[in-house]
């Protein structure tokens, strides 16, 4: 097996600290899916082999990318490809509970899928080039039929151009499994941003809410594991399904 990979050529800069080059080949072999989620690395004495490394360079690379959290380490195990989870994350913000208490998952549903050219927003935030086509998801999340969060979500096409025509009965609760399996594309990573808004016109009509009544937005970036952007998320729900839990140590 050649452990140093086919992207060994890309190292050149000697201006940047040879640890710093390794984490950009690593993580550019873990962006490419050579080693995919779950994965072991090499072990560190394989990469300062493979690369002509000092082992104390390589576990300062290795260490990069533990805190970008592209991989998590077991003791007497090893390094592993880390991957993200998701399918909690709307549990963060919005409560959802049954008469019992027990937390209960939306339904998710997808109301409108549209390709179309980028808005500039959208080119932006991306970084696409002007004309550049988008995929808009509009997706309304229920609880027995009742709406509890609307969702607007952008994805650049051409990693995503498998999405434009499948049906959307295929898509599911959760997206980000979903983009792996059809566009082999994976969420290591995503960063959010709360804000509170009152109901506007969409908002009265997706939700039920009256209007200027208050509302949680919460946008969402989700990053690949090449820290390029794959998805941008904006989820409006009621105030009232409003909730957030932190606990200090």
């Amino acid at each position: 097996m050649n452990l140093s990979g086919h992207c060994a050529h890309t190292i050149v800069d000697d201006r940047i600290p040879r640890y710093h080059r390794l984490r950009d080949q690593l993580a550019a072999r873990i962006a490419a899916l050579e080693w995919q989620p779950h994965d072991p690395l090499p072990t560190e004495q394989e990469l300062a082999l493979a690369y002509d490394l000092a082992v104390g360079t390589v576990r300062k690379a290795v260490d990069l990318l533990e805190r970008e959290g592209l991989v998590e380490r077991f003791q007497g195990r090893g390094t592993f490809v880390r991957r993200a989870t998701f399918d909690r994350s709307l549990f963060r913000f919005f409560r959802f509970h049954a008469p019992n208490g027990e937390r209960r998952v939306p339904e998710s549903r997808i109301l409108e899928r549209v390709v179309t050219k980028a808005p500039k927003a959208v080119v932006a935030r991306f970084s696409l080039k002007s004309g550049a086509k988008a995929i808009r998801l509009a997706r309304l999340r229920l609880i027995d039929d009742t709406p509890i969060v609307a969702e607007q979500i952008w994805l650049p096409y051409e990693p995503f151009a498998a999405l434009a025509d499948c049906p959307v009965e295929e898509f599911g609760p959760l997206l980000y499994p979903f983009y792996e399996k059809r566009c082999a594309r994976v969420v290591a990573r995503a960063d959010e941003r709360l804000t509170v808004e009152t109901a506007n016109a969409t908002d009265v009509a997706a939700l039920g809410v009256p209007e200027h009544s208050p509302i949680v937005v919460i946008e969402r970036v989700a990053f690949g594991y090449d820290g390029a952007p794959l998805e941008w998320r904006l989820s409006r729900g009621a105030a009232q399904h409003f909730a957030y839990e932190i606990e200090i140590r």
